[in-house]
């Protein structure tokens, strides 16, 4: 699963997606993570204001890893595709 994420908006959709392919609730990764499913739910909704270190619990749990790299140059046109 590969996501460009470059809003919080993105991030929370790329949660919910990781999330629902490995076929957990919000509450078995609140769980999993130790953080809030209320705070879960917000994440994926896209809420802004989230604690980094929450996001590294979450990713953490779910078994990804976060890239940085370059912002591509090209328009945003194909971004509709990933998502």
């Amino acid at each position: 699963m590969k996501n460009l994420v470059r809003t919080s908006k993105n991030l929370g959709h790329a949660i919910r997606e990781a999330r629902k392919a490995k076929k957990l609730t919000q509450k078995e990764l609140a769980s999993m993570s130790g953080v809030w499913q209320e705070t879960i739910s917000k994440i994926e909704n896209g809420s802004g204001g989230t604690k980094l270190e929450t996001v590294f619990d979450l990713i953490a749990a779910l078994e990804l890893e976060i890239t940085v790299a370059e912002r591509s140059k090209g328009t945003s046109d194909g971004l509709e595709d990933i998502f």
